[in-house]
């Protein structure tokens, strides 16, 4: 697995910071007993309890520690192990408990310099518990996401450009792995401008994922890790996450005019994809040809 590029702070500093500028509020799963995911603000947070060890006298509250953080390494990889990473596969039919286990905590220049303990607190009982979070971005997606993104072509019709720079594309040359052409030059299009994109699922049961698709009504995908830039999906992730559009609005991911769209039903085992109109998805790359922010990830879904 190649490691995280310098590139990934670039990105970083020329396009926000997400979890310092998002509310408390937002879309926050829970994993049954071993944690939650805020969606939101992109974070897995998990909860350990230890009781003293018999053997060390009970003044000594360092065996009940260590037992409280080992439970709560055990619920982050369960936590981890039920995330969808897309609509057929979580995380855990993906990688082995092993796997994940040495992820996050035998590899200490990377997951485990990002995992954090938030609170821990004494109980009369001198039992400790203990509250750790780490990241759903950077190192940890790294790792999980899928290596091949980029590579689709906008469904405008318009004339094709290297985002790079900006000359036309060449007719019949393949489009490499991690790239997606601009278009433009639609013949009777209005390119109206848009900062992001919004797609309002409440009422679909739509459940939040790694790698989500947007697809039209035919089946093809409007919006996936085929329109994005993987440096983008590593460090900011694919798409946002919330259950308030007002929010949603007002989030650093989309603001200042995102375009709305409602989708219609979701798609998949995981129904972690949705699909939207025809009509809606023609719309949504011609804009994203005018301000290409597809590439950047700028996509929030609201959930219910």
């Amino acid at each position: 697995m190649r490691p995280l590029r310098n590139n990934y702070l670039l990105i970083l500093l020329s396009v926000w910071i997400i979890p310092a500028l998002l509310p408390a509020q937002g879309y926050i799963q829970q994993v049954e007993t071993s944690g939650s995911v805020d969606w939101t603000g992109q974070m897995i947070r998990c909860t350990g309890i230890g009781s003293p060890n018999p053997n060390l006298p009970t003044s000594t509250g360092a065996g009940a520690e260590k037992a409280a953080l080992d439970n709560a390494y055990q619920n982050l990889i369960e936590t981890i192990q039920s995330i969808h990473v897309n609509s057929e596969a979580t995380v855990g039919s993906m990688m082995a408990v092993r796997d994940i286990r040495d992820m996050i905590l035998e590899r200490p220049g990377h997951v485990y310099q990002e995992l954090r303990i938030v609170d821990k607190r004494y109980m009369s009982t001198n039992d400790v518990e203990v509250d750790i979070e780490i990241p759903i971005t950077g190192y940890l997606s790294d790792r999980i996401l899928p290596q091949n993104f980029g590579g689709a072509v906008l469904l405008t019709g318009g004339k094709l450009y290297c985002p790079c720079c900006g000359q036309p594309w060449p007719a019949g040359k393949p489009v490499p792995p991690g790239l997606t052409l601009i278009q433009g030059n639609v013949s009777g299009v209005t390119m109206e401008t848009y900062t992001g994109l919004i797609i309002d699922t409440r009422g679909l049961n739509m459940q939040p994922a790694l790698v989500p698709k947007i697809l039209n009504e035919n089946g093809e995908e409007i919006y996936g890790s085929r329109y994005v830039s993987r440096d983008y999906a590593v460090v900011i992730g694919l798409a946002g996450y919330e259950n308030d559009l007002s929010r949603a609005m007002l989030n650093e991911r989309v603001a200042d005019q995102p375009l709305i769209i409602k989708g219609l039903r979701t798609s998949g085992p995981n129904k972690t994809d949705v699909v939207i109109h025809n009509e809606d998805a023609l719309k949504i790359h011609n804009a994203a040809a005018n301000m290409n922010f597809l590439h950047h990830c700028k996509v929030m879904f609201i959930l219910d």
